[in-house]
Protein backbone atom coordinates (compact mmCIF):
# COMPACT_ATOMS: atom_id res chain seq x y z
CA UNK A 1 0.00 0.00 0.00
CA UNK A 2 2.89 2.36 0.77
CA UNK A 3 4.31 1.81 -2.70
CA UNK A 4 1.09 3.01 -4.31
CA UNK A 5 1.26 6.26 -2.34
CA UNK A 6 4.85 6.82 -3.45
CA UNK A 7 3.97 6.09 -7.07
CA UNK A 8 1.03 8.54 -6.94
CA UNK A 9 3.25 11.24 -5.40
CA UNK A 10 5.91 10.70 -8.09
CA UNK A 11 3.32 10.83 -10.90
CA UNK A 12 1.76 14.03 -9.54
CA UNK A 13 5.22 15.60 -9.25
CA UNK A 14 6.03 14.66 -12.85
CA UNK A 15 2.73 16.10 -14.11
CA UNK A 16 3.36 19.37 -12.25
CA UNK A 17 6.95 19.58 -13.57
CA UNK A 18 5.81 19.02 -17.17
CA UNK A 19 3.10 21.69 -16.80
CA UNK A 20 5.64 24.21 -15.49
CA UNK A 21 8.10 23.46 -18.30
CA UNK A 22 5.39 23.82 -20.98
CA UNK A 23 4.18 27.12 -19.53
CA UNK A 24 7.69 28.59 -19.67
CA UNK A 25 8.52 27.37 -23.18
CA UNK A 26 8.41 30.05 -25.86
CA UNK A 27 5.99 29.59 -28.69
CA UNK A 28 8.39 29.84 -31.63
CA UNK A 29 5.58 29.60 -34.18
CA UNK A 30 3.98 32.73 -32.72
CA UNK A 31 7.34 34.54 -32.45
CA UNK A 32 8.32 33.59 -36.00
CA UNK A 33 4.99 34.75 -37.42
CA UNK A 34 5.28 38.06 -35.56
CA UNK A 35 8.85 38.52 -36.76
CA UNK A 36 7.92 37.85 -40.39
CA UNK A 37 5.04 40.33 -40.06
CA UNK A 38 7.37 42.97 -38.56
CA UNK A 39 9.80 42.41 -41.43
CA UNK A 40 7.12 43.37 -43.95
CA UNK A 41 5.81 39.88 -44.70
CA UNK A 42 7.48 36.85 -46.22
CA UNK A 43 7.37 38.39 -49.72
CA UNK A 44 9.65 41.19 -48.42
CA UNK A 45 12.32 38.71 -47.28
CA UNK A 46 14.99 37.90 -49.86
CA UNK A 47 17.16 35.65 -47.69
CA UNK A 48 17.99 35.09 -44.04
CA UNK A 49 20.47 33.23 -41.88
CA UNK A 50 21.44 32.77 -38.26
CA UNK A 51 24.88 33.49 -36.89
CA UNK A 52 24.91 32.45 -33.23
CA UNK A 53 22.48 34.83 -31.54
CA UNK A 54 21.93 37.07 -34.58
CA UNK A 55 19.17 36.70 -37.13
CA UNK A 56 20.46 38.30 -40.35
CA UNK A 57 17.90 39.12 -43.01
CA UNK A 58 18.14 40.77 -46.43
CA UNK A 59 14.97 42.62 -47.45
CA UNK A 60 13.45 43.98 -50.64
CA UNK A 61 12.16 47.14 -48.93
CA UNK A 62 13.69 48.12 -45.59
CA UNK A 63 11.01 50.80 -45.08
CA UNK A 64 8.35 48.11 -44.52
CA UNK A 65 10.12 46.98 -41.33
CA UNK A 66 8.52 47.63 -37.94
CA UNK A 67 11.66 47.97 -35.80
CA UNK A 68 9.66 48.94 -32.73
CA UNK A 69 7.64 45.74 -33.05
CA UNK A 70 10.83 43.69 -33.29
CA UNK A 71 12.19 45.41 -30.17
CA UNK A 72 8.95 44.61 -28.31
CA UNK A 73 9.42 40.95 -29.21
CA UNK A 74 12.57 40.97 -27.10
CA UNK A 75 15.31 41.75 -29.61
CA UNK A 76 18.39 42.93 -27.78
CA UNK A 77 19.46 45.08 -30.72
CA UNK A 78 18.94 45.82 -34.39
CA UNK A 79 21.66 46.94 -36.81
CA UNK A 80 20.62 48.22 -40.25
CA UNK A 81 23.08 48.17 -43.15
CA UNK A 82 21.50 49.15 -46.49
CA UNK A 83 18.78 46.55 -47.13
CA UNK A 84 19.99 44.15 -44.42
CA UNK A 85 19.08 43.86 -40.75
CA UNK A 86 21.05 42.10 -38.06
CA UNK A 87 18.69 41.35 -35.21
CA UNK A 88 20.13 40.09 -31.92
CA UNK A 89 17.62 37.52 -30.64
CA UNK A 90 19.79 35.45 -28.30
CA UNK A 91 18.99 31.75 -27.98
CA UNK A 92 15.73 32.20 -29.91
CA UNK A 93 17.43 32.92 -33.24
CA UNK A 94 18.00 29.30 -34.26
CA UNK A 95 14.54 27.91 -33.45
CA UNK A 96 12.83 30.91 -35.04
CA UNK A 97 14.87 30.42 -38.24
CA UNK A 98 13.88 26.74 -38.36
CA UNK A 99 10.21 27.64 -38.13
CA UNK A 100 10.50 30.40 -40.75
CA UNK A 101 12.08 27.79 -43.04
CA UNK A 102 8.76 25.94 -42.97
CA UNK A 103 6.88 29.12 -43.98
CA UNK A 104 8.85 29.62 -47.22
Amino acid sequence: MEYIQYIVIILVTIVIAVAIIKSKRKDFKLDANKLVECLGGKENIIRYEVNRSRFIVELRNIEKVNKEGIQKMGAKGIVEIENQLKIILGDNAGPIKKYIDTLK
